[in-house]
């Protein structure tokens, strides 16, 4: 089972699209994939139809028995394509749980007993460092950091990579992270400049494409379908098929990486 993490400490960044349309190609290959929204706003909840406000078992149900994981799974409406929903109660987890031992490892042993069930597994994380955030970054083996082509949002992407080095350096398990440009409009001097500027500073660890703007993914959030699923052939959609490609290929090495510090 492989697990990626979408996370960056700037909301509006593109997180919750780039999670939602990797899943639908993913399930479009035929890959089983479970989604799991670890925001308390619960944007991701709400695309599918959920209201965060109101379900009786969510993401947070698991922090209260890592047992239950399966019975607070719900389908999707799409074929291969899973969600473990958010609800606002998660707003409340790090001051519940506190000092408690063990507390940012939840998710990790949660998802064990889901190994033979998915083959993926996508995180849309909170926009703050806090428990939910450090459960994602130690359950994933693959880090995906989706950045807005625009000055701003490289202030959010610093702070995120200081905390990706911080929680490295504290901790045994490591992953992988990829910057993924987005909302990139090539006739707007400040997304010129961005990019270029994100290329100068992230090197290696930054995708070498970008998912443009295309306004189908506000209608596709809309209607609830990933763009992936409802418009495979939109320049959005064909965008991020090119990045999953991009991550299928990197699997190996993530393996390889997992084994050589284990």
């Amino acid at each position: 089972m492989h697990i990626w993490a979408v996370a960056n400490q700037k909301g509006g960044v593109g997180k919750t699209t780039t999670a939602v349309t990797l899943a639908g190609h993913l399930a479009r290959r035929g890959k089983t994939v479970l989604l799991v929204d670890m925001d308390p706003h619960g944007s991701m909840t709400t695309y599918f139809g959920h209201d965060p406000d109101s379900l009786d078992q969510s993401l947070y149900t698991l922090f209260q028995d890592v047992e239950r994981v399966m019975d607070v799974i719900i389908p999707t409406g799409f074929e291969n394509l899973s969600l473990l929903p958010a609800s606002t109660a998660l707003a409340t987890l790090d001051r519940q749980l506190g000092t408690q031992e063990g507390k940012g490892l939840v998710l990790k042993n949660g998802l064990r007993s889901l190994e033979a069930r998915y083959e993926y597994v996508i995180l849309d994380c909170p926009p703050l460092l806090g428990i939910l955030m450090v459960n994602a970054l130690a359950a994933c083996e693959h880090l995906l950091l989706p950045v807005q082509t625009e000055f701003l949002a490289l202030k959010g992407l610093e702070r995120m990579l200081r905390t990706i080095a911080m929680i490295l350096n504290a901790r045994k398990h490591h992953f992988i992270y990829t910057i993924v440009p987005t909302m990139f409009d090539r006739r707007t001097r400040a997304s010129l400049e961005a990019l270029r500027s994100m290329r100068e500073q992230f090197g290696t660890e930054l995708w070498d494409s970008v998912i443009p703007i295309d306004t189908q993914f506000r209608e596709a959030s809309r209607v609830g379908k990933p763009l992936s699923i409802m418009v495979p052939s939109s320049r959005g959609s064909r965008a991020y098929e090119a990045l999953l490609d991009r991550l299928l290929g990197q699997a190996d090495n993530v393996r390889h990486l997992q084994l050589v510090t284990s």
